[in-house]
């Protein structure tokens, strides 16, 4: 499992570390680390042209030292000191022992960034808030449109460490080398966008980062202790009966995908419920068809309701009053009253709910916007309102608990490929069947999310997708887990 935490947790911890440690230690650790993915990111050291951008933190005094160990190695390095009267003053000796030189006018040093084979970002730490201040923003276009490769020193300066929102100009960094500890910002976007690759570097915190994660994204092992296995003894009751009340006369084609979907996901049998029983057996023979309604379809041991249902208010409202738990998506969001989805939860049956942006902001009231750029604070705030688990879907998809608390699980699987007409319903199908199978609501999500982003990717391959070609991938993105942690 991937943690990150709060810079007040971070903070902390560096805190009661430093006061065992050596003078300067902690910094020295984190500037050989950066040096090293600095070198890493070059191939050749000698000769290459390095600009530092410095702020007057210690997020400077780090790309300082760093890059005091590229000059020694042959590098050029001039650093560009945004506060010259309030940078790192041993780093800033260090890089002039060791041959560097220092730029006091920010604003005539656009041309040096523009030709640097390195520019490292270290103007604004963990603790900023809010965009680039003024100087900085022409040499973080520089950087942007120039020729070299950007790193920045534990997250790119503009954005928000413990929410990955972008409030203004930013660094757009290829590489991120962090320190101690992973920083929600590096995992959610659109600070993840910003970040480029991630690059973890230990400075000895180690067990000492206290308190609970604010963020935490799944690893093939953590899928794969998750994924119901059958026994023995199981039958396709014992594993699981998943019901899928959705489709209608318009849009039959949601029903067959968000089958396609469960039947994939490790139920013993799929249940369907609803008008496009016709075209859902013409493609999945095995599924169960009823046409009496969810309450007495036979027994399930979770719903999944809402892809393509259109206006059936009347069979959200029936599957929301049974006690077990349920998945809603799509119309089924927009239909499916906030009392009645808040009882369940405070009754203690689980729900689960799927939105993407767009749904997710008609149902909080705020614009499509406010939701793409804050998606850790929306997706808690549905929870809270719902008492429901929430899954978030878009660029960084991520999964809130009923109630807003805890851990938010952030997926890193996925493809852009994956915006495509249908493939919720799929990722719908996916984790109702997981809810079936015994997982809880928040796992259900976060194990349907990585699965499907998997799939996607593997029928993707750098090509358009349709949502059937995903379906068709998950036994693919399952195995691939699996066998990962044999």
């Amino acid at each position: 499992m991937r943690t990150a935490y709060s810079v007040e947790t971070v903070r902390a911890a560096e805190r009661e570390l430093m006061a065992r440690s050596p003078e300067g230690a902690l910094m020295q650790r984190a500037a050989a680390g950066l040096a090293a993915a600095c070198a890493d990111v070059l191939g050749r050291v000698y000769g290459s042209r390095v600009v530092l951008l410095v702020g007057s933190g210690d997020n400077g005094g780090d790309a300082l030292y760093a890059g005091a160990r590229l000059a020694r190695r042959g590098a050029g390095v001039r650093a560009v000191l945004l506060a010259p009267g309030r940078a790192h003053a041993g780093g800033l000796a260090a890089l002039r022992r060791a041959g560097g030189s220092v730029v006091s006018d920010a604003g005539g040093a656009v041309g040096l960034v523009e030709q640097a084979d390195l520019v490292v970002d270290g103007v604004v730490g963990i603790g900023g808030k809010g965009g680039l201040r003024e100087a900085a923003v022409p040499l973080a276009e520089a950087a942007r449109r120039g020729r070299g490769v950007v790193v920045a020193v534990d997250l790119p300066s503009g954005v928000d460490a413990d929410t990955g929102e972008v409030r203004g100009a930013a660094v757009r960094a290829d590489v991120t080398v962090t320190f101690g500890a992973y920083k929600p910002g590096l995992l959610i976007d659109p600070g993840r966008e910003y970040a480029g690759v991630v690059r973890f570097v230990d400075i000895g915190l180690g067990g000492r980062v206290g308190g609970s994660p604010r963020a935490e994204a799944l690893q093939h092992a953590d899928v794969a202790r998750l994924l119901p296995v059958p026994g023995a003894e199981s039958d396709k009751y014992r594993r699981g009966v998943v019901g899928i009340a959705a489709g209608s006369a318009r849009y039959p084609g949601a029903a067959v995908l968000a089958v396609g979907g469960a039947l994939r996901g490790g139920a013993g049998a799929v249940r369907y419920v609803g008008p496009a029983g016709g075209a859902v057996l013409a493609r999945y023979p095995e599924t169960l068809v009823s046409e009496r309604g969810p309450a007495r379809a036979g027994r399930v041991q979770a719903w999944v309701v809402g892809p393509g249902a259109g206006d059936d208010a009347a069979t959200v409202g029936e599957v929301l009053a049974a006690d077990v738990p349920v998945l809603i998506d799509a119309d089924g969001l927009r239909l499916a009253e906030v009392g009645a989805v808040r009882g369940r939860g405070l009754r203690g049956v689980p729900t689960l709910m799927t939105p993407h942006a767009g749904e997710a902001a008609a149902l909080l009231g705020v614009e499509r916007e406010e939701v793409e750029s804050g998606r850790l604070a929306a997706a808690r705030e549905l929870a809270a309102r719902y008492e429901a688990a929430v899954l978030l879907k878009g660029s960084t998809t991520v999964v809130a608990e009923a109630g807003g608390g805890g851990a938010v699980r952030v997926n890193p699987t996925g493809t852009p490929w994956l915006a495509t007409a249908g493939s919720g319903d799929v990722l719908s199908g996916l984790g109702g069947s997981l809810l079936a199978a015994g997982l809880s609501a928040v796992d259900a999500g976060s194990v349907a999310a990585y699965l499907h982003g998997l799939a996607g990717r593997f029928a993707a391959e750098g090509a358009p997708v349709a949502a059937e070609d995903v379906a068709g991938r998950i036994a693919e993105a399952w195995r691939s887990v699996v066998g990962a942690e044999v």
